[in-house]
């Protein structure tokens, strides 16, 4: 055995622990939310004569939900880490002593209905503990190596696949100064996500997979509606992009985070009632009833959840409710997508919900592997990923050098 290969074998029980770790606190808080989601908008509002999803029970649950949520960043130790509108999907490792305020916070807003997802509340708890956890019982290995393993385990309970984190950690991993080679530092990660995505996939149903039709393969018409459903889910998320910094300069000129928070789930709540059920809540459910029954839905209704949506991302964002923005981002593509498919039959509904996707998480996120990777696993079929690798040129040139939906802690955008 290679110096090389005794150096990483002592890290597969660790990367192990720290994957399946990470799979059980996402899967758990995602339980506990679904299962207050359930009491929330089932058995509460029928037993006081209100319909679940009507207009009035929406202004009630998001206005409760923004007040107990300001409540908790008030009042809980740590106020549930910092604001999340100058958080990415992966920062340095929070005091630990902050998570248990994070992930009820996040929680609240998983139950309550709000357009935000589970993916940086978890992600910051649980690159907490691995780093707090890792230096108290192994003090000897670097730090990094538990936030990597921690990031890689998360990312691939998050979507179900070692790839997605494989995949993400390449673009962080090429601007550091290790020379070691290129699958010797992503060997503990990728045990991590595979330890992760495992777990997700034996004790969950948690899952990116819609029920768009089939895809045979790319013809002449497939590449042109690519390039052009991609570059309009671009500029859709770059008008977020812009709008944010404003949105969130008038939130937090309300001087207290109860009225900033409170003042968000009142916005959220009308924006809910205009755009209905499937316009709330993370996304990820609410994409695959979607994508299931869009015959039942007309262009204008599609673009209307789309862009509802959208509005409801960044409100939530501004606010700061504790959550992340992929998964609401997401249900934005799709809705897209499927709105140019209603308006011009002849963008394939595959073509048209995964270029959309690619072209909303470019602007939103700039990761480019995360979004590739997650547009395409919204349909997986061969003809698919040559399409989106077509359609990621023009969506790119449109979106780098440009801010991203993240915020510095001055509130200037992130470039």
């Amino acid at each position: 055995m290679t110096p090389a290969a005794r150096a990483l074998l002592p890290t597969i029980p660790l990367a192990l622990a720290v994957g399946i770790g990470s799979a059980l606190l996402f899967v758990g808080v995602s339980e506990a939310a679904e299962e207050l989601q359930e009491v929330l908008w089932g058995a509460l509002p029928e037993a006081l004569g209100l319909g679940p999803y009507s207009a009035a029970w929406v202004m009630i649950m998001l206005t409760v939900t923004g007040l107990l949520s300001g409540l908790v960043v008030w009042k809980v130790h740590g106020h549930a880490g910092p604001d999340p509108a100058t958080t990415g999907l992966v920062e340095v490792p929070m005091d630990p002593r902050w998570v248990p305020g994070l992930l009820l916070a996040g929680g609240l807003t998983l139950a309550g209905g709000v357009s935000l997802g589970p993916e940086n509340p978890i992600l910051a708890a649980n690159v907490a503990l691995a780093f707090a956890l890792g230096h108290r019982l192994a003090p000897a290995r670097p730090g990094q190596l538990w936030v990597g393993l921690a990031v890689a385990g998360t990312i691939g309970a998050l979507f179900g696949t070692p790839v997605a984190a494989a995949l993400v950690l390449t673009e962080t991993m090429a601007a550091g100064r290790d020379t070691a080679p290129l699958w010797d530092r992503l060997f503990p990660p990728l045990v991590a996500a595979a330890a992760g995505s495992l777990t997700t996939a034996l004790i969950s149903e948690q899952t990116f997979r819609t029920s768009l039709p089939d895809f045979t393969g790319p013809g002449w018409g497939d590449l042109l509606a690519a390039v052009v459903v991609a570059s309009l889910g671009a500029l859709l998320g770059l008008a977020a992009v812009y709008v944010f910094p404003y949105t969130h300069r008038l939130f937090h000129a309300l001087p207290h985070p109860v009225l900033a928070l409170t003042a968000g789930g009142v916005v959220l709540g009308l924006l809910g009632a205009l755009g209905g059920r499937l316009t709330l809540f993370k996304g990820l459910a609410e994409m695959k009833e979607l994508t299931a029954d869009s015959a039942a839905y007309g262009f204008g209704a599609l673009l209307l959840m789309c862009l509802v949506k959208m509005a409801a991302l960044v409100v939530a964002a501004s606010a700061g409710f504790r959550g992340g923005r992929i998964f609401p981002a997401v249900f934005v593509g799709v809705a897209l997508g499927l709105s140019a498919s209603a308006l011009v039959p002849a963008v394939h509904p595959v073509v048209g919900t995964s270029c959309a996707v690619l072209g909303v998480l470019l602007a939103t996120t700039r990761q480019g592997w995360l979004s590739l990777f997650t547009a395409g696993v919204l349909a997986p079929a061969p003809g698919v990923l040559p399409v989106l690798c077509l359609a990621l040129l023009p969506a790119w040139l449109l979106v780098t050098g440009r801010p991203l939906l993240q915020l510095k802690e001055d509130g200037r955008p992130v470039r």
